[in-house]
């Protein structure tokens, strides 16, 4: 990693989205806002504001991490348009980190121990990863993600003696920026994306999309 680099991290997967900037793995400001229900967009203002109280421009980001999903279609969607933004008139590099990683690494007190990541995939559907936290904080994912029903993510986490995190679960904790900060030399260990191509990673269609493909009987791509 470069000193004295400006990583501006953002995630939205869930109603809520939330904001990073970080510094030689600390974090200088960090701001978390309502995604859904409002009559305005917060996220990026919700930049701006973390930026000038690190004491920085927009134009003095060095590299940009998105939170990918899945989740919520529209604010993935409203995060992604803004990392890419912000990535493509700086000319700087954008790189992407799972969402379920940030439910974990961005618990402000987790202890050392096994994870089960949990987000909600709607339907009475989960998505779920499992993750391990050393001793010294660092966090890595243990086995790949899954789409689950609510009962088997309980059961997955019971099966392997992990405790789940997330908004909905007893341990209530949604992804949060701030995770990229302890992630970081990971992240950046798998590359940059490619601005043109790369889209959220959203698990599932738009609610939208599938409505319109039940009423039409056919994809929508079709």
């Amino acid at each position: 990693m470069v000193a004295g680099a400006i990583t501006l991290a953002l995630d939205a997967a869930t109603y809520e989205g939330s904001v990073a900037v970080i510094r030689d793995g600390r974090g200088l400001a960090v701001r978390t806002v309502a995604m859904r229900g409002e009559t305005e967009e917060r996220l990026m203002p919700a930049v701006l504001a973390a930026l000038a109280e690190a004491g920085c421009t927009i134009r003095e980001v060095d590299r940009v991490v998105c939170g990918e999903g899945p989740g919520s279609f529209t604010s993935l969607r409203v995060a992604g348009a803004i990392a890419k933004g912000v990535a493509f008139g700086n000319a700087v590099p954008l790189y992407a980190v799972s969402s379920l990683a940030l439910v974990v690494a961005g618990a402000p007190d987790l202890a050392p121990g096994a994870y089960l990541a949990v987000l909600d995939a709607m339907r009475g559907e989960r998505y779920v990863a499992p993750y391990v936290k050393a001793a010294d904080g660092t966090i890595a994912v243990a086995g790949p993600m899954a789409r689950v029903t609510a009962a088997e993510a309980a059961e997955v986490a019971a099966r392997s003696g992990a405790v789940a995190v997330g908004p909905l679960e007893a341990t209530a904790c949604g992804p949060h920026a701030r995770g990229v900060a302890s992630l970081l030399p990971a992240i950046l260990a798998t590359g940059a994306v490619s601005l043109d191509a790369w889209e959220p990673a959203y698990g599932r269609l738009a609610e939208a999309q599938v409505k319109w493909e039940a009423a039409h009987g056919r994809p929508l791509a079709g």
